[in-house]
């Protein structure tokens, strides 16, 4: 049961597969082409309110199988420094929440945006508003507004609900739609905590050999 509830706390590894596009498709395509090469831009700028995914699609192109030379994720000053001292630089830098970066990592960020090409180096960054209202250095807003810029829209809960049930069909049972009313309803509202409840409740339901419905669902989210 302890085992359980720690699972609860767990989302599934972010990948490009398992991001819900709902109306991002487009950003999730042009990203699958650019981390395989078919762009040439070096920075992709994604931004967009919390929970539309940002995070989730920056974990998810350091783990692309296609980066021969790797990804690191660097946001502050001390990171971007180390990375400066690389021998071998890596083929994707990734930055979440550029917004919050210190003016000493705003200059090792402009730093890095002048050996992209150099280095043959790909940039992958994420934040809460457009470039331009960016509270940063302006010649660093105006490189990322200079790439690829995309932002996300928040999933609707049909498009959560879709979501849920492709997950737990991916998973092998059948989701009722009373069990997905009440996730969305009573759950947090970010999609991978919603998927990690539907871990635990799979698991608690081949546990304790009951199918899964609402009250099971109470149950599990009662150990939480």
């Amino acid at each position: 049961m302890r085992q359980l509830v720690l699972r609860l706390s767990e989302a599934p590894a972010p990948t490009l597969e398992n991001f819900a596009p709902g109306d991002n498709r487009e950003v999730l395509a042009v990203l699958h082409a650019w981390l395989s090469g078919a762009l040439k831009e070096r920075c992709v700028y994604l931004w967009g309110p919390p929970a539309s995914g940002k995070s989730h699609l920056l974990r998810a192109a350091l783990r692309a199988p296609t980066l021969s030379r790797g990804a690191v994720m660097c946001s502050v000053s001390a990171e971007l420094d180390e990375l400066e001292r690389r021998a071998a630089p890596p083929g994707l830098v990734a930055v979440d929440d550029v917004q919050r970066l210190s003016s000493g990592a705003q200059a090792g960020l402009f730093r890095l945006f002048q050996r992209l090409h150099e280095d043959d180096m790909r940039l992958l960054v994420a934040g809460d508003a457009a470039p331009a209202a960016l509270d940063l250095r302006s010649d660093v807003a105006t490189r990322l507004g200079a790439g690829l810029v995309f932002k996300l829209r928040l999933l609707s809960d049909e498009e959560k609900a879709e979501a849920l049930h492709a997950y737990a069909s991916g998973r092998g049972f059948a989701l009722p739609p009373e069990v997905t009313d009440y996730l969305l309803q009573h759950g947090r509202r970010d999609l991978p905590a919603l998927m990690a409840v539907l871990d635990a409740l799979d698991q608690y339901s081949l546990e304790t050999k009951r199918p899964v419905t609402l009250p099971l669902l109470r149950e599990v989210l009662q150990l939480r």
